[in-house]
């Protein structure tokens, strides 16, 4: 997900549901933030980090003026920090190498070895039919769906003409069943917030981790969670990559290895926006910074061709992401404490502030655009969900979206670009032109986007020009989506026409603002 943003980070007010703009959760008291465990969400390596370019081009995105609503008890836990070990998929009765102790395991007779002394006999010819003994001992890594597709076949038509086996094969695939849950074996996203909670209410954090921070800290250590659980084949599963390239979806596939590249490559963005290396060689881009997402992920792909498809690809990802959330802990930490360092802490809320000001001048360059350094980490946080998502489709595992409290800031961080990407498919031809201009402030014709569920709220998007002033008295339409919804629809993973949307009003508005919403999407 991107857009335009408002350079100066200057929004109207909002009160999203299910947050509270407070103090960060933080990191640890020790210089090191908390070191936990290679693996377990605690970032390395720590520098000071420098300003960002400013943006080139497209309009402001915080003009959608947000109404607060009551905010739900139960969602008052933005947390981030380290992270309690995730429970690892049973991994016992799905990756045992040898199929037929799997199919042992569930009852199925196994193949007596060949005598000593002698070779072990291989498998039939595929023009050889396969005996009755041979098939039953199938039947468990059949139940597995273990079987390679001649033996699938096989044992199939076995099942037709044999009734014992039949009877035999309905009982395994029963016990699987009861064995393999459609839910997530990992822990709660929720129970991690409320124990972290709890630890920081005993502990608080000498170097506390930003608020904006705590979502990309949360998602990159839950796929890294999901890719230390993965088996070796997992990792060359093929990954189809789904966006809306402005005029219709697109998509690309790649494998597991290939999408941490992808991810890699743009977080280098925000990584050299904080002083880090950049993932890519020195010299690889023509210009420094000119290259888009889309740009940086083909270079990343075609100089890392020879990368094995393998765990180790994980590596340079997770400590890229290490080092961005210990860099920007330390970026807050240093300008809160710098105005404060004459005259001690005596005005710690005020130091909060300096250090929310101070990074929300600092701007990431994305090529074409620019986004405050809060709200780049926001896009990186939800485009590590959705790849996430698509990696566990990959390998058929359930995966969950966020918590609430991290959901919050990521549909709002959409909902805020949408006036910002309505008028640059207008300069690209892509939308029809504003019905009426009016003065930067005036007020002007408006959406209301209803975004229900976790996370959600609403936005009065301005439809004219993102200058003019949006309000519940110019609304010419309504549309209503659940959050989730709203953000596979960022993510360009739903056709803007197939939407579940509530629809009310100007038909042709509600269109603009629903192309606007997948134009957000990329690579």
């Amino acid at each position: 997900m991107s857009g335009p943003s408002d350079p100066d980070g200057q929004g109207p007010p909002r009160a999203p549901r299910g947050t509270r703009e407070s103090a960060a959760p933080g990191l640890s008291e020790e210089p090191e933030l908390s070191e936990e465990p290679e693996g377990a969400g605690v970032p390395e390596g720590a520098g000071v980090p420098e300003g960002a370019e400013r943006p080139k081009e497209r309009g402001t995105a915080s003009e959608a003026y947000r109404v607060p609503r009551q905010a739900a008890a139960s969602d008052l836990s933005p947390l981030s920090g380290p992270h309690p070990p995730e429970v690892p998929r049973q991994a016992a009765a799905y990756d045992a190498p040898d199929v037929s102790r799997r199919a042992e395991a569930f009852g199925a007779s196994r193949r007596p070895d060949a005598p000593s002394g002698r070779p072990r006999p291989g498998p039939p010819r595929a023009s050889e039919p396969l005996d009755h003994t041979v098939l039953k001992s199938l039947l468990g890594a059949w139940a597995l769906a273990a079987c390679s597709a001649e033996e699938t076949a096989a044992v199939e038509a076995h099942l037709t003409d044999c009734a014992p086996c039949a009877d035999e094969a309905l009982r395994l695939r029963d016990a699987v069943g009861l064995l393999h849950s459609e839910d997530s074996l990992d822990l709660d996203p929720e129970l991690r917030a409320q124990v972290l909670e709890g630890c920081l209410e005993s502990r608080p954090a000498r170097i506390p981790l930003p608020v904006w921070a705590a979502p990309f800290d949360a998602e990159t250590a839950r796929l890294d969670a999901l890719l230390r659980d993965m088996a070796g084949d997992e990792w060359r599963a093929p990954v189809r990559l789904r966006w809306f390239d402005g005029r219709r979806e697109t998509d690309r596939e790649t494998t597991v290895a290939g999408i941490l590249g992808h991810l890699l490559a743009v977080d280098g963005l925000v990584a050299a926006g904080l002083g880090l290396p950049d993932p890519l060689p020195d010299g690889a881009l023509r210009v420094e910074h000119d290259a888009g997402p889309q740009a940086r992920t083909e270079l990343y792909w075609a100089l890392d061709r020879a990368a094995p498809h393998t765990p180790a690809a994980r590596r340079p990802w997770r400590e890229q992401s290490h080092a961005m959330i210990r860099d920007v802990s330390f970026l807050t930490a240093a300008e809160a404490e710098g105005p404060e360092a004459a005259g001690g802490a005596a005005d710690t809320a005020g130091a909060a502030d300096t250090a929310e000001t101070g990074a929300r001048t600092r701007l990431v360059s994305y090529g074409g655009f620019s986004l405050p350094l809060p709200d780049a980490f926001l896009d990186r946080a939800f485009e590590c969900w959705k790849h996430a998502q698509d990696i566990a489709e990959a390998v058929d595992y359930p995966y969950g979206p966020p918590v609430a409290a991290h959901l919050t800031p990521l549909v709002d961080l959409a909902a805020r670009q949408l006036p910002g990407a309505l008028a640059a498919r207008r300069r690209a031809g892509l939308a029809p032109p504003p019905r009426g201009l009016a003065p930067a402030g005036a007020p002007g014709r408006t959406l209301h986007l209803e975004v229900e569920g976790d996370g959600g709220g609403d936005w009065y998007l301005p439809l004219d020009s993102p200058g003019t002033r949006a309000g519940p008295e110019e609304t010419v339409a309504h549309v209503a989506l659940d959050s989730l919804e709203f953000c596979q629809l960022a993510a360009g993973h739903v056709p803007p026409l197939e939407a579940a949307a509530g629809q009310d009003g100007d038909r042709d508005a509600i269109r603009d603002v629903l192309f606007a919403a997948a134009s957000l999407s990329r690579m």
